[in-house]
């Protein structure tokens, strides 16, 4: 391959990492961007869903670019968890628009984390996840592919970021990645979108979610175990 046409595969990464800079500078630099931040740190780690809500209704029009870069940015600060930024998106946008902006969110995160995960670098990737976590989730997506993305997506107490790195660094196909993510997220989304607005049901929802998920998978395990004992 060309060095032209390896710059412009890369051309992706490299406007996400501009963008990444671009903020650390802007951050430093500019009083009122530093106290977005800080506030948006506070508030998203506040535990406090009415606090939330109300924080990002006050965007307006731009609340769903701060949700899909929050969602972004909750990669690398595990503090935020991705389930809260769902569930924060059905309540303030609803169930159909909500569903709909999660989706795209989910999109453009696990593709940035795909992106960097294959071309930043193996080493960095580790230092990142822990040298545990990236020998753990690159051996069940070796031996799983596919359906260890979609697992992992379906499930909400799983690492979604760290399959999204480790998928990037194991060169998997991106749209085989991405429509396992799609098709992981989306029962996920949809669960929420019903039962969002009730805590009580949807911890007891979240709960069954998360059992008949990892029940499906240890079927699927033993079925595929049994077909390759028989091939």
């Amino acid at each position: 391959m060309t060095n032209t046409r390896k710059a412009t595969k890369r051309l992706p990464l490299y406007l996400s990492l501009i963008f990444i800079a671009i903020l650390v500078v802007c951050y430093f630099t500019i009083p009122e961007v530093k106290q977005f931040f800080t506030q948006a740190w506070n508030v998203l780690t506040s535990d406090d869903e009415a606090r939330i809500q109300k924080w990002v209704e006050g965007f307006g029009w731009f609340g769903p670019l701060v949700l899909v870069l929050a969602m972004i940015a909750q990669m690398f600060l595990i503090v935020i968890p991705t389930i809260l930024l769902m569930i924060v998106t059905i309540l303030a946008y609803g169930p159909i628009w909500g569903s709909l902006l999660i989706l795209i969110a989910v999109f453009s995160a696990s593709s940035v984390g795909y992106l960097i995960g294959k071309y930043v670098g193996t080493q960095i990737i580790v230092n990142l996840l822990g040298n545990t976590t990236m020998k753990k989730v690159s051996s069940f997506l070796k031996e799983y592919g596919f359906w260890a993305v979609v697992i992992t997506r379906v499930n909400p107490f799983l690492s979604n970021d760290a399959i999204s790195f480790v998928a990037g660094v194991l060169k998997m196909n991106y749209w085989r990645f991405i429509t396992a993510t799609l098709l992981g997220i989306t029962p996920l989304t949809i669960l929420i979108a019903i039962v969002g607005k009730n805590i009580n049901t949807l911890k007891s929802g979240l709960l069954w979610a998360s059992i008949g998920s990892l029940i499906l998978f240890i079927i699927y395990i033993w079925w595929d175990k049994k077909r390759k004992t028989t091939n």
